[in-house]
């Protein structure tokens, strides 16, 4: 079952491009894939959720609990995906802001609103499909080929 995902958030100005920047964390460099790849990207894995409480993204964007949005390792960003909890079918659209997950083990994190809407909030950590729709915004945005 899909759930409707209506976007219950502040409207963020776009982000001029794409950061694809390599990153170094806690000891450990990061290299995020570059569009095509990030396209063609389909994976399983788990997720977590957190909040931002209002701080930035790695974008700059303010990020707040009712928004649906999502932190990924190495996916550009922007971009926006399809996450699938594939225990009970629920789906939702995200947009890929900021960076995280950085604990072993997980593929992506989302926000509150994301893990309350895809029924595992209470859980904490679920099995989830991420595929990606787009990357970028504006004039940057470039969707997945069908």
């Amino acid at each position: 079952m899909v759930a409707a995902c209506q976007q219950h958030h502040v409207a963020q100005p776009p982000y001029r491009g794409y950061k694809m920047a390599p990153y170094t964390l806690h000891g450990l460099r990061f290299v995020p894939m570059n569009v095509e790849q990030a396209l063609r990207y389909d994976a399983v894995g788990i997720a977590s959720h957190y909040e931002a409480n209002g701080a930035p993204g790695a974008i700059g964007e303010r990020l707040y609990r009712h928004q649906y949005y999502a932190a990924h390792r190495t996916l550009p960003l922007p971009c926006t995906a399809q996450i699938t909890n594939l225990q009970n079918g629920l789906s939702c659209v995200v947009r890929i802001a900021d960076r995280g997950p950085f604990i072993a083990g997980r593929l992506i994190d989302v926000s509150t609103a994301v893990a309350h809407k895809l029924r595992f909030h209470h859980h904490g950590l679920a099995r989830v499909r991420v595929k990606v729709i787009s990357v970028g915004d504006g004039a940057y945005k470039r969707s997945r080929a069908r």
